[in-house]
């Protein structure tokens, strides 16, 4: 059975967060599902050796309507793209009459959907998960899951020199805006503190942006340089193992946060502007939220407020 499920959002993240309800379809059905998403979500990087998914079609369409699948003739590019596939089955995870119109000219027989042009206070979680229940009569409850080849996993140990007698630690210290990046002072006191009780190696996840770059190389400039590897020359793929093999991670709210909990690894997750769901949906996760504040959500602005001796108190709670 050929079965495909849409998920439209964009990001790394938001397609991590679906992966559970995209491995309840898997099980329904005794087949491995393949997955429309966005070209930003990256998911050929991370999902190509999960077995509950089977192809990863990439949709070429950003918020202006550019690129391959944007716009009118957009519209029947992708139509084509999908249905040289002939699916049975489509999910798809929006209101979008667009989707609704594809899926019928791509003549899939059976179409699962959120209410049409209902898109207001559809939540991430819950609204996928009253779908799959209302349509299928499915609980999801689990974490979403990213699987790895175990002898990646082993060689990574001796690429990098991975000593498992050390406290391995990633440190997702980049973001997707200006907003969600901790200051490196604060990283380099909890690092202060940890390594006067522990041994530790810090493997730092960010990107090429000129802002995470600032925060990295005040890093490695530090006393502790020696204690720390850089992986932002790194692909996602290539940084995968790496986390799969650390004891914990420690991230801003970025990717870096859903991939190391969706890998199950403990993640503490630092929130400081953006909606406390997206740090702790998984019981990997284990949020922080600025000094002050008693919730966390979009414009709480509170990256100079993370108190760094919380998230050390949290490392030897885990670690312990």
């Amino acid at each position: 059975m050929k079965i495909l499920a849409v998920q439209n959002r964009m990001g790394i993240g938001d397609t991590v967060i679906f992966l559970p309800f995209i491995k309840a379809l898997s099980k329904k059905y005794n087949s491995p599902i393949s997955i429309l998403v966005k070209e930003n979500t990256k998911a050929e990087q991370f999902l190509d050796q999960t077995n509950y998914i089977d192809k990863i079609l990439l949709l070429e369409r950003d918020r202006n309507n550019n690129n391959k699948h944007g716009g009118f003739f957009g519209t029947f590019k992708l139509i084509n793209y999908i249905k040289k596939y002939n699916f049975d089955k489509i999910f798809i995870f929006n209101s979008s009459l667009r989707f609704h119109l594809i899926a019928k000219l791509c003549g899939i027989p059976e179409i699962y959907q959120y209410p049409l042009l209902n898109k207001t206070d559809q939540h991430i979680i819950d609204t996928p998960k009253k779908f799959l229940k209302d349509k299928l009569n499915i609980d999801v409850n689990e974490n979403p899951e990213i699987q790895i080849n175990n002898s990646i996993i082993s060689n990574t140990i001796d690429k990098y020199k991975i000593n498992k007698n050390d406290i391995n630690i990633l440190l997702g210290i980049g973001g997707s805006g200006p907003t969600k990046r901790v200051p490196s002072k604060i990283f380099l006191t909890f690092i202060d503190k940890i390594t006067k009780v522990k041994k530790c190696k810090f493997f730092l996840a960010t990107g090429k942006n000129s802002e995470e770059q600032v925060i990295l190389n005040e890093i490695l400039e530090s006393k502790y340089k020696n204690n720390c590897v850089p992986l932002d020359n790194l692909s996602i793929k290539e940084i995968l193992p790496i986390i799969k093999n650390c004891n914990l991670s420690i991230c801003n709210d970025s990717s870096f946060s859903h991939l190391s909990a969706a890998l199950e690894i403990k993640t503490i997750t630092l929130m400081v502007d953006t909606p406390i769901i997206y740090g702790n949906y998984n019981s990997k996760m284990f949020p922080i939220i600025p000094d002050g504040e008693k919730i966390v959500s979009h414009h709480t602005s509170g990256k100079d407020k993370i108190n760094p001796q919380k998230i050390f108190n949290k490392v030897i709670e885990i670690i312990n």
